[in-house]
């Protein structure tokens, strides 16, 4: 009770936001909310089906190109027709590196995945028509103004949880925690692991994709650096920091580490050296994450 509460304050907070039309607290908790959301869908891999995946930033990074080449050479701007096609190219894009890399398991796995995330990377690196190493502006943005798109971001994070829980509480999510806990005895039970694990791996990235369409949306910019390796560690950092295995934990670890490394950054050149010391008092006393604070007043 104490963590539905608690989660309905946060987000009436967060919809508060949008009514002081304040640009910085637009875009800072806009920012804040897409993490959320790229986070949590993260956390279906890690936390529920047991799959630490490198690869999240590919999705991320292929939804907004897609946004950003639908506005620039096709003149599509309406979310109604640039929202279905940036998502359906990430889980497309989720299929294909999905059944590839699930053919590993363990650490070879988590390598196939980075190396498919670092593919990406160097490809629209490396390719002025995709405008290189200095990314590319998005000409008209699918929402006319900054609180309409915070709106959009608020609405989507929502749904989102949403769905992820309703998922979750389904035989589909439960068969996913028990692959976690014990694939052998799934499969032994006659649950098709593999497409389980691969119909996950696609919801992720399908969920991934929407956030690196709203951060285009917002920020009406995409750069290569969103496929690099930094934004899939990044990004598991979060899950681990808020707590695993939980929707609420990878929101939690989602705001903190924003705030971190907004304010950080105005303390010291080092504020990376601050979120990895956070990151290992967390680890150290806190196993759960910070979702395990709010598990301990529940």
């Amino acid at each position: 009770m104490i963590r539905r509460a608690l989660l309905v304050v946060l987000a009436l907070a967060l919809l508060a936001v949008g009514f002081t039309g304040d640009r910085f607290w637009l875009q800072f908790m806009g920012k804040a909310m897409i993490g959320c959301i790229f986070a949590m869908s993260l956390d279906l891999l890690v936390g529920y089906t047991g799959l630490v995946s490198l690869a999240h930033a590919a999705f991320f990074g292929i939804s907004a190109y897609l946004l950003a080449g639908l506005s620039n050479h096709y003149g599509l701007v309406s979310p109604v027709a640039t929202l279905p096609i940036c998502l359906a190219g990430a889980a497309f894009a989720a299929v294909v590196i999905g059944w590839l890399s699930l053919r590993a398991t363990g650490v070879y796995f988590i390598m196939v995945t980075l190396a498919f995330t670092q593919m990406l990377y160097y490809l629209f690196n490396d390719a002025p028509g995709l405008g290189g190493s200095d990314g590319l502006y998005v000409n008209e943005r699918p929402f006319s103004g900054r609180t309409t798109a915070y709106f959009a971001i608020w609405s989507a994070l929502v749904i989102v949880y949403a769905v992820l829980l309703r998922v979750l509480h389904a035989p589909f999510g439960h068969a996913l925690v028990g692959i976690r806990v014990n694939e052998q005895r799934m499969r032994s039970l006659g649950f098709p692991t593999p497409r389980y694990k691969l119909v996950a791996f696609v919801i992720a990235g399908t969920l991934a994709g929407l956030a690196g369409y709203l951060d285009a949306a917002l920020y009406g910019f995409v750069n290569p650096a969103e496929f690099g390796w930094r934004q899939s560690g990044l990004v598991l950092m979060t899950v681990l920091l808020g707590g695993k295995g939980t929707l609420h934990g990878p929101i939690l670890g989602a705001l903190l580490l924003t705030f971190v490394e907004h304010y950080g950054e105005q303390f010291t050149v080092h504020w990376n050296a601050l979120i990895g010391a956070l990151v290992i008092a967390v680890v150290l006393f806190l196993p759960r994450g910070l979702a395990g604070l709010v598990h301990a007043r529940d």
